[in-house]
């Protein structure tokens, strides 16, 4: 079992997909099964086996081991299209997580969006009023209204 930090590290979709496996007995022995066909343990045993059948149990053509081996390569290629079945939609639940995470970062990003522009809107009419009053009064005050001598 994975500590707590270990679990963090690992993306959702992974620890989903491992919680999975580990319940089922089918799974974990065919994930045990291809994790040992696909190790180079298990090509030396093979050739050990094969050198051992073919020197010891039978003589040459070997039909008995030819029909192991076929038997063999039936089975090894059943648990890797399990294997490549699963991988398949493990890799279909990580991209659908993924996809939602990304669509509510965008969401996220749009609202933030609009509120900064909501902000600067009113920021910039704020700024545009103060200026506005600001010359208007100094225009006022920079030139009273002078009175006419000449008018009665």
């Amino acid at each position: 079992m994975l500590s707590q930090s270990e679990r963090e590290k690992l993306h959702p979709s992974v620890l989903a997909e491992a919680e999975r496996r580990a319940a089922s007995i089918q799974l974990r022995v065919a994930d045990a099964i291809t994790a040992f066909a696909g190790s180079m343990n298990f090509v030396y045993l093979h050739i050990l086996l094969f050198a051992v059948w073919m020197l010891v149990f039978e003589q040459s053509p070997w039909p008995t081991l030819t029909l192991i081996v076929s038997l063999e390569a039936i089975f090894l290629s059943t648990f890797v299209m399990i294997g490549q079945n699963r991988q398949a939609a493990f890799q279909q639940v990580k991209a659908d997580h993924d996809y939602n995470a990304q669509e509510h970062l965008l969401e996220e990003n749009t609202d933030l969006t609009r509120a900064i522009h909501e902000l600067t809107a009113q920021i910039h009419q704020r700024v545009l009023a103060e200026v506005t009053a600001s010359t208007s009064s100094s225009a006022s005050a920079a030139s009273p209204i002078q009175d006419d001598p000449t008018k009665p």
